[in-house]
């Protein structure tokens, strides 16, 4: 199965829905049936044929000509809020389709009590002193057919242009307004709302302030912000002498391999030497790296019996949830979570690959106590090709440290000095209730990034892991996986609904080119990024249809420039042209209120959910491929993809 370019969506006409009686009200209900939208709404009555209406039209015309009395089916623009309703129908067939719902409907956000959401008597108020934050939401509502909380989850897109906005509410849906301030008032309304619900605040300019800093207004009012970061690093990236083959629109993506694997895959783990290996609930797979792919050796190692023999004596087994190479990729180490659901886990398991054996059952400990971990990674961006690595980092929700395996005892290895387990961000805010750090990540020199459960990004030097140089405020949702380049320069965090695409770099008061991983970053802070899937793209995407594991490809060498990003959303893997997403004068930029959003990206969908895609190392591109593979893993498949450049 092959790649696809993503789905815009089609274009909204004007025409009406239904032509002919019965067979047409037939052929909508199941349409709202195959979107996927219960049938809650009544058949429209049968209305008369295309040539009878069309003779009417005339007539009406000739009356309103006389200047009578009259009452006008055409749309009114005195109707509040009015707005033209589509439903897109059909998916991804060739039968796909918008058709119209209602020709003239109205909108409104109303105010509910989570407590009670189908009470409707919170309707929208103009006093907007009188609201209660604390336990009312915004809800987004047109006639009885759409009725959706506000939020990330939505999905939507706006095409200004067009006067129109897409969304997902149990299905996808498009609105069209009949005038330019009523698109604009919609936005403003939306938006406002919007960073209501997230925060718990009213949409003032004191309360961004209290939410992003005064340093990061930018990410609050991008119209505002500088972006002339971006600009000079879109132009550096084109100067490199490291680039290899130019983007072109017209890459495709071919597959290469796809094989079965032994069942129940839970994660990928992608050597840069000769093998790669795939983690099941029964054992570790081994794969052999090509130029074009991965491909199986047949070896296998079981868990229990034949091969690892690993002791449940020190900690409760249960599928390995993480999967780490170290010691030139002759070593593996397998995190397992105390019980399924449950990230955190105890110790680790090292896996001597070579011999098929676990060598040694590590515990996590801290001055006498056990403590867990919610997660482990690579010291740096290529530690794993290092023959004499002994170190890994650790994460938890509140504690930030390096193990060493040469220590028998496994004592934590603080950068820093210390005994406090909490590690304090003292720059601007003081976070009482702890961190809540979810995931991290490591630089070509070992600088760390770490995503927090209050979508805070937080950038800590090589040296210190007590005091963050720089931390990105959260846009209200959770950071669930978060990815940085080589060079640090860039960081890319994952949500549910988004990835958020930063650039670290900034100009020091001495005119010098920096990151926010070895200074303050200051005032002029760059907006950043985000890249969405298209409502349609989403709404396809499957029931889990949350992005997961977005990342960069995979470079160990300075001045080498990653080139692609991957992520998994439900049964697609998506991909995002790098160089394309910075440039400034992309067209997904042009006329965009807010962030600016990316649409642009090749989707690789699958008949499953996949756990993860990852490119390989830099090394197995060749020379007609402007990138290496990309693997995509599935519960029960493994596929290797090739992209080509098309001439």
């Amino acid at each position: 199965m092959g790649g696809s370019q993503s789905r815009e969506g089609l274009e909204i006409s004007d025409c009406d829905e239904y032509e002919e009686g019965e067979e047409d009200n037939e052929e909508c209900e199941e349409a709202r049936s195959s979107s996927g939208i219960k049938s809650q709404f009544k058949t429209p009555e049968p209305i008369r044929s295309r040539e009878t209406t069309d003779a009417l039209d005339e007539v009406d015309a000739k009356f309103q000509s006389l200047k009578l009395k009259y009452s006008s089916k055409s749309p009114s623009p005195n109707l509040k809020n009015a707005v033209k309703l589509y439903l897109h129908v059909g998916g991804n067939t060739p039968k796909a389709k918008w058709i119209t719902s209602e020709k003239l409907t109205s909108y409104s956000f109303i105010r509910v009590d989570p407590g009670n959401p189908d009470d409707d008597e919170e309707e929208e108020s103009d006093d907007e002193g009188t609201r209660k934050k604390s336990n009312i939401c915004w809800v987004f509502k047109i006639g009885s057919k759409v009725r959706t909380p506000v939020n990330s989850a939505m999905q939507l897109k706006m095409f200004p242009e067009q006067r129109r906005v897409d969304f997902v509410a149990l299905g996808v849906w498009a609105i069209k307004f009949f005038a330019d301030e009523d698109f604009r008032a919609f936005v403003t309304k939306y938006q406002n709302c919007l960073f209501e619900n997230l925060y718990g605040l009213e949409a003032t300019e004191e309360n961004r302030v209290k939410i992003y800093g005064k340093d990061f207004l930018g990410w609050a009012k991008p119209e505002a912000a500088d972006d002339s970061i971006w600009e000079e690093a879109e132009d550096a990236f084109s100067r490199s002498p490291n680039s290899l083959t130019p983007f072109r629109a017209n890459q495709d993506l071919r597959e290469e391999f796809e094989e079965a694997a032994n069942g129940g895959i839970q994660s990928l783990a992608l050597g840069a030497l000769d093998n790669s290996f795939l983690v099941s609930d029964s054992g570790v797979q081994v794969m052999k790296n090509f130029s074009h792919g991965i491909h199986g050796k047949g070896a296998f190692v079981k868990y229990n019996g034949g091969g690892a023999h690993v002791s449940t004596s020190t900690f409760e087994h249960s599928t390995p949830k993480k999967a780490l190479l170290m010691k030139a990729e002759t070593n593996m180490l397998l995190m397992s979570p105390m019980t399924e659901g449950k990230p955190h886990a105890q110790g680790i398991h090292q896996l001597d690959i070579e011999t098929g054996r676990v060598v040694t059952e590590w515990k996590f400990e801290k001055d006498g106590a056990d403590i867990t971990m919610r997660d482990i990674t690579n010291d740096n961006k290529g530690s794993q090709l290092d023959p004499s690595g002994s170190t890994f980092l650790g994460l938890d929700d509140n504690r930030l440290c390096q193990w060493d395996m040469r220590d028998r005892k496994g004592i934590v290895q603080t950068i820093a000095s210390g005994d406090t387990p909490v590690l304090s961000w003292n720059q601007g805010h003081q976070f009482s209730r702890g961190t809540n750090f979810q995931c991290f990540a490591t630089t070509g020199d070992g600088s760390i990034v770490v995503g927090s459960l209050d979508g805070k990004i937080r950038l800590y030097s090589k040296t210190s892991m007590r005091m963050a140089k720089t931390a990105f405020p959260g846009l209200g949702s959770p950071i669930t996986h978060v990815d940085v380049t080589y060079d640090g320069k860039w960081i890319l965090g994952t949500t549910d609904t988004y990835l958020i695409l930063i650039c670290t770099v900034f100009i020091d008061k001495d005119g010098k080119s920096k990151t926010g991983f070895n200074g303050r970053m200051g005032n002029r802070i760059a907006a950043p990024r985000l890249l969405k899937l298209t409502p349609l793209d989403s709404h396809l995407a499957g029931v889990n249809n949350k992005f997961q594991r977005g990342q960069f490809s995979w470079v160990t060498e300075n001045g080498k420039q990653e080139r692609h990003l991957v992520a998994t959303v439900g049964k697609f893997s998506i991909i995002w042209n790098f160089q394309q997403v910075k440039n400034s004068n992309h067209g997904c930029y042009m006329n965009q209120q807010g962030l600016k959003s990316c649409y642009c990206y090749k989707i690789v969908p699958k008949d499953e959910s996949i756990v993860d895609s990852r490119f390989m190392h830099d090394k197995f591109a060749v020379t007609d491929s402007p990138e290496a593979p990309l693997v995509v893993a599935t519960p029960m498949k493994v596929s290797s993809f090739s992209i080509s450049s098309r001439r």
